[in-house]
């Protein structure tokens, strides 16, 4: 990710644009912007009534916001640029902590009753793995990355470290799936379409 630091006398924001996804960026806040979540906004009207969230959507090219404890995950427009635009939400959430006002009202954030869309899952689950898993197992050279959500099915792949790597079935079971199930309870399987065999250190013998 490239990042930008947005700074106060008391509030630090690192803005770190997604290179997997240049619509998105992850607004990391020194302080507890709200407790809990992730709570997600697809559209302005899901916004209504929680004050973070309609200060976002009232600014110009942005898409879609999650919010996760004290981090803000915007999604813009892809015809919107992110030049002022970062700068806009950086100063929206401070903003909106000096109010005092919680930044979202649970008794008004209702997720749709059918459950979160896949566009939804999908950014909830990418955060997942921008925020705490791949920086984890960046440590070891590895990444997961999404190949697709379909019908709650999330497909990934894993690379660098991971792949090939006889501990990545642990890593994916034992790790990524747990803190998955946390914040996207509605996934109802994972499917690694890693080619495991290609890595450097294959764990899968090869076939004739």
């Amino acid at each position: 990710m490239s990042d930008v630091a947005l700074v106060d006398l008391t509030t630090a924001i690192r803005a770190e644009t997604s290179l997997a996804d240049p619509n998105i960026c992850k607004f990391t806040v020194s302080r507890t912007v709200h407790l809990g979540g992730p709570f997600f906004f697809d559209t302005s009207e899901r916004a209504s009534g929680s004050p973070l969230a309609e200060r976002l959507f009232a600014l110009d090219g942005v898409a879609h916001v999650l919010v996760a404890d004290n981090v803000v995950t915007v999604g813009k427009q892809a015809s919107t640029s992110w030049n002022g635009l970062r700068a806009e939400i950086g100063a929206a959430i401070r903003a909106q902590l000096l109010t005092g006002i919680p930044a979202i009202l649970e008794t008004v954030y209702v997720p749709s009753a059918s459950g979160r869309s896949d566009a939804e899952l999908h950014s909830v689950v990418q955060d997942l793995l921008d925020r705490e898993v791949n920086r984890s197992i960046a440590n070891h050279g590895g990444k997961i990355s999404i190949v697709d959500i379909s019908d709650r099915v999330l497909s990934i792949a894993m690379s660098g470290g991971c792949q090939g790597c006889a501990s990545s079935q642990a890593t994916l079971r034992q790790g990524f799936e747990v803190m998955l199930r946390r914040v996207a309870p509605e996934i109802v399987d994972i499917v690694d379409t890693t080619d495991h065999a290609a890595g450097t250190k294959p764990f899968y013998k090869q076939t004739r």
